[in-house]
C-alpha cells in the first residue's frame, strides 16, 4: 500500500523521508560499510604509524571478537566486541568500559580484520557523541601487509606468516549460500 503525498506518517515523521524510497529497503552488510564509509574517516596503517611515532596516543579499539582479539592484536590496543560497543561506551552497566567512556573527545583509531566492521563501529561511535574517531583501513590484515608487529594472548611477538594464516577467510559452503552466491 502506497503512502499518500499528505500522510503525516507517525509524530509527523513520513516513513519514506527517513528509510529512502521504500518503507523498508533490504540492506546488506556490504552496502552498509559502502554508505558509513564517506562518513568515517580512515586511515591506513602506515599514517597511524606515523601518528604513534610522532608521539600520538589514541584509543585503539579493536571491536573484533574476543577470540580474534586473543589470537592477534596490536600492542596497546583494548577488545570491546562490536555486539556490545553501545552498552560499553555508556556507565551503568556490567560491559562499561570506562576507558572508552571517557574517551569521547580523545582520537580513538576502530580496528578490525579488514577495516569493514570497523567502520560500521566508528559510525556508532560519531552517533553517541565521539568527536575523533577513525577506522583503520585495510584493518589488521593490511597492518600485518605493511609489516607492522602484532602480538598473541602472552605478549609474545608473532610471526607474519601466522598472522597471515590466521587471517586467510575459510567460508563454509553453507555460509556462501544457495549456489556459492555471496550478498551485494
Amino acid at each position: 500500500m502506497a503512502l499518500p503525498d499528505k500522510d503525516p506518517g507517525i509524530a509527523g515523521i513520513r516513513f519514506p523521508e527517513v528509510f529512502g524510497s521504500s518503507l523498508m529497503e533490504r540492506k546488506t552488510y556490504k552496502t552498509m560499510v559502502a554508505e558509513y564509509a564517506s562518513q568515517v574517516e580512515e586511515v591506513f596503517p602506515w599514517e597511524l604509524m606515523d601518528e604513534l611515532d610522532a608521539g600520538g596516543n589514541p584509543l585503539l579499539l579493536d571491536i573484533r571478537c574476543p577470540d580474534e582479539f586473543d589470537a592477534a592484536r596490536i600492542d596497546g590496543s583494548i577488545n570491546v566486541p562490536r555486539g556490545i560497543l553501545e552498552i560499553a561506551v555508556d556507565y551503568g552497566y556490567k560491559e562499561t568500559v570506562p576507558e572508552l567512556v571517557e574517551a569521547r573527545n580523545r582520537r580513538v583509531v576502530v580496528i578490525c580484520k579488514s577495516g569493514n566492521r570497523s567502520i560500521l563501529a566508528a559510525s556508532t561511535l560519531k552517533l553517541m557523541g565521539f568527536t575523533n574517531t577513525a577506522s583503520l583501513e585495510t584493518g589488521l590484515r593490511g597492518w600485518n601487509d605493511y609489516e607492522q608487529s602484532l602480538i598473541n594472548k602472552q605478549g609474545h611477538r608473532m610471526d607474519l606468516d601466522v598472522v597471515d594464516e590466521l587471517f586467510i577467510p575459510r567460508v563454509s559452503q553453507a555460509q556462501l549460500g544457495p549456489s556459492g552466491s555471496k550478498a551485494t
